[in-house]
């Protein structure tokens, strides 16, 4: 039975050609029964009437406009011409309906006034002798009721399929924007986990290297500085290697961290961890704060950190020897301020400018990503007399 259903669908001209034949040998049928009884010859015109009706029917899927043009001229010539009303006149219902439902604006409005005109111009060219003039106005208001229901009904069809095409569209145009925003969201997750795994390997991997030089130095001289260098190496690797096993973790699952596995974010209390490691790497370094030390959003701490470690890990790679740094942290009624400087030779002047000319400087985009993130300011470059300098400030309300 679908099989059928899904062929018909497929096949709507031969549907309507069907029920053409159907109607043509009924109105055949009726036009030979009205001149039988009514003892006359049929007019000639009879028959081109009930087959142009026919056609109607049959392509007034394909040609509506042309079809309601030809059914219009068959009621004019039945008027003229003395045809009178026969079965086949049920194609005038039907394209009516079909260009209320589906033709140009033009024909159905064209049908509505033609349905309408219909049967009053049939009763005039063929009144009802046995009823007064109320009864054949009456007769007429009842007639112009079917022609009236199919073009509202043709009318409601049209509507409805523009509104469903209408929620088509916008449920279109919504699935567009969720992938784009789901685009944008990934994107935006890569980019902070790439500034994640650079901070984390920048600056662990900066102390490996410094304390195995610095082992490599002393083994034979110092075997106690050596053990305590290689105790650095492996305390360092492993808060790396737990770092990246919680960005990976994210990569995996897509969700925030919830197994105690993974190593919470750093904040601000963990920067002195954080110093005390980069002395112990031979970096000198002197920390203070000002201010009142008080609670502040997670991506602020993360922020803070994550400049204090670029920083200090850009100081031990381009500084030089004899190197030192200094850190201040600024408690602020409306933001937390940092200063990092230190009085090396300072980083290479593509390193800041322009994000690196030569395709390094990720460290320095990554800081004022992070900063643009919360809303905050970040200025980076030479100090005068020597030196790097790298201020930020960062306001505590969320960026807008």
């Amino acid at each position: 039975m679908q099989r059928l259903y899904d062929f018909l669908r497929r096949h709507p001209t031969g549907v309507d050609a069907f029920w053409a034949l159907v109607l043509l040998g009924i109105s055949g049928v009726s036009a030979l029964s009205m001149a039988e009884t009514q003892y006359r010859d049929p007019t000639p015109w009879v028959i081109p009437v009930i087959v142009g009706y026919s056609v109607v029917i049959t392509l007034r899927r394909r040609m509506t406009e042309k079809m309601l043009l030809l059914a219009a001229a068959l009621g004019v010539l039945q008027l003229v011409c003395d045809v009178e009303q026969q079965p086949a006149n049920f194609a005038m219902l039907v394209i009516i309906y079909t260009a209320a439902a589906d033709g140009a604006k033009w024909a159905s409005r064209f049908a509505l006034v033609g349905g309408l005109a219909a049967a009053p111009l049939a009763q005039l060219r063929w009144p009802e002798e046995e009823v007064g003039a109320l009864g054949g106005i009456l007769v007429t208001l009842f007639t112009v009721v079917p022609f009236a229901l199919a073009w509202v009904l043709g009318d409601s069809i049209r509507t409805r399929r523009a509104y469903l095409a209408q929620l088509e569209e916008r449920a279109a145009r919504l699935e567009k924007e969720r992938e784009a925003q789901a685009k944008v969201a990934v994107a935006a997750e890569r980019a902070r986990i790439a500034r994640e795994l650079h901070d984390v390997v920048a600056h662990n991997v900066s102390v490996m290297v410094v304390q195995a030089d610095g082992a490599a130095y002393v083994l034979d001289a110092a075997p106690d500085q050596a053990k305590q260098a290689l105790a650095t190496i492996s305390g360092t690797g492993r808060q790396a290697l737990a770092e990246m096993r919680r960005l990976l973790g994210v990569l995996r699952t897509g969700e925030p961290e919830e197994s105690g596995e993974y190593v919470p974010q750093p904040d601000v209390e963990q920067l002195n961890e954080l110093i005390e490691q980069v002395r112990g790497a031979g970096l000198p370094v002197d920390f203070k704060v000002e201010g009142t030390p008080r609670p502040l959003p997670s991506g602020v701490e993360l922020t803070a950190y994550r400049i204090v470690q670029e920083a200090l890990t850009n100081t031990r790679k381009h500084g030089g020897e004899n190197a030192g740094a200094s850190v201040r942290l600024v408690y602020f009624d409306d933001g937390l301020g940092l200063l990092v400087e230190d009085d090396g030779k300072g980083a290479p002047h593509e390193l800041y400018e322009d994000g690196g000319a030569d395709g390094r400087g990720h460290g320095l985009i990554g800081m004022r990503e992070r900063v643009g993130m919360v809303g905050g300011t970040l200025d980076a470059g030479p100090r005068p007399g020597g030196g790097f300098r790298i201020s930020a400030l960062l306001p505590l309300k969320p960026a807008h």
